[in-house]
């Protein structure tokens, strides 16, 4: 594990394979925390020839919070399903976009494939639109372009996500099962639901970041305009079987992007499951060297 310092902001990150092969940068969602890139994921892209970095996103996991920063995150979903403009945020996805950037800067990297998943699918996008001379190539995964005029989560799922998540361990680890509204449903496992949510817990165990990354992310608006103009190999991949943000928004995201590739993968839900990883991993190494050649 190493740390960045980027503005006031520091950085939990770690690297798998070896240096002198191209970057790969990993950007989790909401809330979660590098380790939700599991180490055996990681690992297959390493082996597949690329340094891989998973990192914690500011407030989660062993980065910075921004303790007693008090956002109305409820009052913003509701502004920003009225169409209204969301302000006065403490950050934005721009801001989270320069936390991978410096990353990259700390490991001395001037370019770098970026994967990202969820939340962390939007700021991958937002790196690659604002500085797309850094970024190779962009994966986006289970994401959106931040258009609000199809955004459609199922009841269940929004109730889920605005929820408090309890704060005590046994009752969070039993509160785990309940994501299993949005998950593969083949997949998914309670126990192993739980395990992770146990390694979580005890590694940093934070719900009140998580107000404030959703401000971000509504504070940062649509970001069609940017896609539509870049000019970044792009895969985007999403899940058939997902239940938090639709599988449309996963095709609206590759019909935006000029020549961008989409895999819409069957059993997926909102989330990565080991039995799905040789196709997602696949996929996305495909994509990588793809990339290269062509800027080769």
């Amino acid at each position: 594990m190493a740390r960045a310092q980027v503005g006031e902001m520091e950085l939990e990150y770690e690297t798998f394979g070896s240096p002198d092969d191209p970057a790969l940068l990993l950007v989790m969602g909401l809330g979660a925390q590098l380790i939700h890139w599991h180490t055996e994921f990681c690992q297959l892209l390493a082996d597949g020839g690329f340094q891989v970095i998973r990192f914690d996103n500011r407030d989660a996991g062993l980065s910075t919070k921004l303790d007693g920063v008090e956002v109305d995150f409820l009052a913003l979903v509701a502004a920003a399903l009225e169409g209204q403009e969301v302000s006065g945020t403490p950050y934005d996805l721009s801001d989270m976009a320069d936390d991978g950037f410096g990353i990259l800067d700390d490991l001395g990297i001037e370019k770098a494939h970026v994967v990202g998943a969820s939340l962390g699918g939007m700021i991958a996008q937002t790196m690659a639109v604002e500085r797309p001379s850094r970024v190779m190539s962009l994966t986006s995964i289970m994401s959106s372009t931040g258009t609000r005029e199809i955004i459609d989560i199922p009841d269940e799922s929004l109730a889920l996500l605005l929820a408090p998540a309890p704060t005590e361990r046994s009752a969070y680890l039993e509160y785990s099962s309940q994501y299993a509204i949005w998950c593969s449903k083949k997949y998914f496992d309670p126990q192993l639901a739980r395990e992770y949510a146990a390694a979580s817990y005890d590694r940093s165990h934070y719900p009140d970041g998580s107000g404030r990354q959703i401000a971000a992310m509504l504070a940062s608006g649509n970001r069609e305009p940017g896609l539509a103009e870049m000019n970044v190999p792009t895969l985007v991949i999403h899940g058939r079987d997902d239940q938090l943000l639709l599988p449309l928004l996963g095709e609206r995201t590759a019909d935006v992007i000029s020549g961008s590739n989409y895999l819409l993968v069957s059993d997926m839900g909102h989330d990565l499951p080991e039995p799905l990883w040789p196709v997602v991993v696949d996929a996305i190494l495909s994509h990588l060297r793809n990339s290269v050649s062509r800027e080769n």
